[in-house]
């Protein structure tokens, strides 16, 4: 971890907090179009997790837990919620039977379709803002 410089400019502050007021709208955006297709927003972010998933494993719980930055345990429950609404099934893994895979169903994939639409609009509308920010805390002041 770099060490933070002993001082800190006015413009540094203001920049992180415009920065952070910036993603916190974004986030509030994804919270209610979720919402608005009677998805609660930790399953819409698990099923972006698992439809964006490209990774050499599998897509596990235990893969599904570390990019959702939650506990396996709290990660099994979603996963459960997210089958018995017709999202996601599991399967054994033919290469572990102790683990199952995830994988989404045609519902989940027509809803992320949906959601993925609006939120890459919301985030195309956004980037300009966003790359000023970002270039702002670039500057070495």
């Amino acid at each position: 971890m770099k060490l933070a410089r002993e001082t800190l400019s006015d413009a540094d502050y203001e920049a992180l907090a415009n920065l952070r007021y910036t993603l916190r709208r974004f986030m509030d955006f994804s919270t209610s179009a979720a919402q608005e297709e009677g998805l609660p927003s930790q399953q819409h972010q698990a099923l972006l997790a698992i439809r964006g998933y490209r990774g050499e494993e599998p897509m596990t719980i235990g893969v599904l837990a570390e990019k959702l930055l939650i506990a396996p345990h709290s990660t099994s429950e979603l996963v459960h919620r997210l089958v018995l609404a017709g999202y996601v099934t599991r399967r054994s893994d033919p290469a572990d039977k102790r683990r199952q895979t995830l994988e989404l169903t045609d519902r989940a994939d027509d809803l992320l379709r949906r959601l993925s639409a609006i939120h890459l609009t919301e985030v195309r509308d956004m980037a300009p803002r966003l790359i000023e920010l970002l270039s702002d805390l670039q500057k070495d002041r």
